[in-house]
């Protein structure tokens, strides 16, 4: 029946129908809207995990097919490069003189700057003359003295002489005359010696320079009493154009340099790198081995010396000493290539596939910016220069050819070995 029609009227009756029957309207309307929501929450996780599931394709797709890493290869260059030694020295004057007071007294004057370049010959201090020149004067008048002596002795010896020949006088007068004047002859030297040497005292009141060179600080006062007896000296100056850099080699290295036949060291050019490391402009040459071994040390001293116009170089600088001791035909790659780990050097190696070989190398010498591998690569085989943390044991990478600090370097190399530069190749992918 329909809810709220009937054919009889009641009141009570169809009040309780048409109550029920909204009630179950309502109540099949909310259990439509639930499934409604259940169905909505369906959809949505349905196409949720469509679209997770398609991103995840798409992501595994671009995963599979990463796009290679670019880096920067140089190609491994065989060239004859020079190979150096290098020594630590320090310089020295060819002559080093101390200066010291001859005589004693108290010093009046200092005529020279300290640090300048002096003469020989020049003086350098005055020590007070004047109880000099009164020793010179008492040394004068003694030689006078005994040169009238024997001008005395001599006119006896004169005068004594005849006699003796016609026995006017004893044998015995004449050989006293004649030892009274030679006594007289000795006592006119000697006074002539005391003259002399205070005429030497007078002059060396005026300390002079020994040598042209440089002075060193004065390491007295004005006033100060120095002579013979005190241990400082006054000053040094020492020559210092040429200059000498002393060194020590090992007793190995010596034996080496001269059992060839050569003349030890010195056959070899020597450049000098300062402490600023800047390179001398004049090469120099080994001039000397000292006499012995070191025995505490294993090492021989060797003096090198070098011009040194406007005497730039002074005595105690440290410098550098390095010496092309040979050629050799070496590998050579870009000093940024080497990778050093824990003492071991690594070389990331790109072949023809463009895949990456990581191999451990040994190095030499590093000339400029590039460096000697004596083994572990072959000539060339291609090197990661840039880029090397983008790499792995097996990445695949995409080369582009490195800058040009490769080739400056490579023909800086090839002319200190005196051989023509070719310019590095890059293969082709």
């Amino acid at each position: 029946m329909p809810i709220g029609i009937c054919t009889k009227f009641n009141p009570e009756i169809t009040f309780f129908q048409s109550e029920r029957g909204i009630e179950e309207f309502f109540m099949s309307m909310k259990d439509k809207k639930v499934k409604l929501r259940h169905a909505c929450a369906l959809a949505v996780i349905a196409f949720g995990s469509i679209s997770f599931f398609i991103s995840g394709c798409n992501r595994e797709q671009k995963s599979n097919n990463p796009t290679p890493p670019t880096v920067q290869v140089a190609e491994v260059i065989q060239r004859n490069v020079p190979v150096h030694s290098e020594w630590i020295g320090t310089t020295d004057g060819i002559v080093n003189a101390t200066i010291r007071a001859q005589v004693q007294g108290y010093l009046i004057k200092q005529n020279y700057h300290e640090g300048d370049f002096v003469r020989k010959g020049q003086i350098l201090f005055e020590i007070d003359p004047r109880t000099f020149q009164a020793a010179l004067n008492q040394a004068k008048g003694q030689l006078g003295e005994q040169k009238a002596r024997q001008l005395t002795t001599k006119a006896n010896l004169a005068r004594i002489i005849p006699l003796a020949e016609q026995n006017a006088m004893s044998k015995k007068d004449l050989d006293d005359a004649t030892g009274q004047e030679q006594a007289a002859h000795a006592g006119v030297i000697s006074a002539e010696a005391v003259v002399e040497k205070a005429r030497l005292d007078i002059d060396f009141t005026k300390i002079v320079s020994p040598v042209d060179g440089i002075a060193g600080i004065a390491k007295t006062q004005i006033g100060n009493l120095v002579g013979p007896g005190v241990t400082e000296e006054l000053t040094t100056v020492s020559t210092v154009d040429p200059i000498k850099v002393y060194i020590s080699v090992g007793e190995q290295e010596y034996l080496i340099a001269t059992g060839k036949g050569r003349n030890g060291f010195k056959d070899n050019p020597l450049e000098l790198i300062l402490s600023d490391g800047s390179v001398y402009p004049y090469q120099g040459k080994f001039i000397l081995a000292d006499r012995q071994v070191d025995v505490n040390t294993g090492t021989i001293r060797v003096a090198a010396i070098f011009k040194n116009p406007g005497n730039i170089l002074r005595p105690g600088q440290f410098a550098k000493i390095r010496a092309q001791i040979k050629i050799k035909n070496a590998l050579l790659v870009p000093q940024r290539a080497v990778m050093e780990l824990q003492g071991s050097y690594q070389i990331a190696v790109v072949n023809a596939e463009n895949k990456v070989d990581i191999r451990p190398v040994k190095v030499a010498e590093r000339i400029d910016n590039l460096w000697v591998i004596d083994e572990g690569l072959k000539p060339g085989e291609q090197v990661v220069a840039e880029g090397i943390q983008k790499v792995r044991q097996g990445t695949t990478v995409n080369p582009v050819r490195y800058g040009p600090d490769t080739q400056s370097g490579t023909a800086q190399a090839s002319k200190a070995a005196g051989t023509p530069p070719t310019e590095p190749k890059t293969k082709k992918r």
